[in-house]
């Protein structure tokens, strides 16, 4: 299976720039999809954990990552995902989140997480008020310049959702649960939440 471009695969470079950044061992990508981010990501951890709902999906990303032997995958969705004390230093999310319901999402990812370690959200978010729409409609040129220079692969077969919150209900619920994660509204009608787990907080003390 071969590289390609689109809205997600945009911010894979992201994802590896800031979430390797610090000594990462074991990473978990939840909706994993076909696989392309836990390939990129292999080479440069010890574990890789993919998981992900969609049986047919998970089938082609079993195709991808057959020869990759640190990289484990499991059709299941988060919510009944449970690796029993095994810890991450990185757990992403990849236009994935807004098919879960956020807080108890948010909140479990947190707990999954080691101190220190990192949480990145390629995320959508809905258009409700006149703000939000006005926002998305101005990014609209630059979005189909990228998606023509990049010759974007609009359609890969995995399922789709709408989101359900917009841009404010997430960074309200997100500042309340992970205290100094950033977000920010990025192209192709993406926003990118990042936290980094503090070493000494309630959420290690309960693990």
């Amino acid at each position: 299976m071969g590289d390609y471009w689109n809205h997600n695969t945009a911010y894979h470079g992201w994802i590896l720039r800031t979430g390797l950044r610090d000594d990462v061992r074991d990473v978990l990508d939840v909706g994993c999809g076909d696989g392309f981010l836990l390939q990129r990501l292999a080479p440069h951890v010890t574990t890789a954990v993919g998981i992900e709902p969609d049986a047919e999906t998970i089938a082609r990303a079993r195709t991808r990552l057959r020869d990759t032997e640190n990289v484990s995958l499991q059709c299941t969705s988060f919510a009944s995902f449970h690796p029993g004390a095994a810890r991450f230093d990185l757990i992403t999310f990849v236009a994935t989140l807004h098919h879960m319901e956020l807080q108890p999402t948010l909140e479990k990812a947190a707990s999954l997480l080691r101190p220190g370690g990192h949480l990145m959200v390629v995320g959508l978010a809905a258009n409700h008020t006149l703000v939000d729409w006005i926002l998305s409609a101005a990014t609209l040129p630059l979005v189909r310049i990228g998606s023509l220079i990049h010759r974007e692969t609009a359609d890969i077969g995995v399922p789709i959702a709408e989101p359900q919150e917009n841009l404010v209900a997430i960074r309200q619920m997100s500042r309340d649960i992970l205290p100094g994660r950033t977000v920010r509204s990025g192209l192709y009608y993406r926003y990118l939440l990042a936290w980094k787990k503090p070493i000494s907080t309630s959420l290690t003390r309960h693990e």
